[in-house]
């Protein structure tokens, strides 16, 4: 069918376009395409590293259930160092590290709570392993290290036990009137209705009640 005269100056004008920005409007497409695909990949990629991650998290538990040490170690480190990414390897972590120090093993419980200190994406996970790897090092009466895990900054929550942490650390170096403070700020920061802020106030009692300031 032949084209009438407007149609013909449509066509022309619109391959004169095409000439000039066709390429680019062709590239501009891949690169949309490709993003879009890329995207498509990384959730299907993130997808199947999360349930393989749970798979994985549940041999482990199974081993723990069975207190079979080797078995939870394998696990552990297989998940550090392929799923790392994911809760399940934080969550890991802190499984691994109870079951070997429930095993008496304190140096693989104090490796699996140091990677969930410096390694978990999220902040809670990391506040609960120094809390418990600070504990580990009081029962060494490593003081002064343990001390220096709980320094810098925790989520709000945890705020009254990290003070109570230390206070401990600090009664056992005979650093009294710290500790005192220390439990001090423990109660402040621990829900009055907590079983643990009764806790905190007897162990404050025993070394002699509010710190000497508070006192006066």
């Amino acid at each position: 069918m032949a084209y009438d005269h407007a149609e013909q100056e449509q066509l022309a004008g619109l391959k004169s376009w095409w000439e000039q920005y066709g390429n680019l409007v062709t590239w501009v497409l891949i690169i949309a395409l490709g993003a879009f695909a890329a995207w498509k990949g990384w959730a299907y990629y993130q997808t199947r590293q999360t349930a393989q991650a749970a798979q994985l998290y549940e041999e482990l538990q199974r081993a723990v259930q069975a207190k079979d040490k080797e078995q939870i170690q394998r696990a552990a480190e297989d998940m550090q160092s392929r799923f790392s990414g994911t809760a399940y390897a934080q969550m890991s972590g802190l499984a691994a590290a109870k079951a070997a120090f429930d095993a008496g093993d304190f140096q693989v419980a104090k490796t699996h709570l140091q990677w969930v200190a410096d390694k978990a994406r999220d902040d809670e996970y990391q506040a609960i392993a120094k809390v418990r790897l600070a504990g580990i090092l009081l029962d060494e009466k490593a003081y002064d290290e343990g001390l220096k895990v709980l320094d810098g900054k925790f989520p709000a929550q945890f705020a009254g036990v990290v003070a109570d942490r230390k206070g401990d650390i600090l009664v056992a170096q005979n650093k009294l009137e710290e500790a005192r403070a220390a439990y001090q700020t423990a109660i402040e920061k621990t829900d009055a209705r907590s079983t643990g802020r009764q806790l905190i106030q007897i162990k404050l009692d025993a070394i002699g009640g509010a710190p000497a300031a508070d006192a006066a």
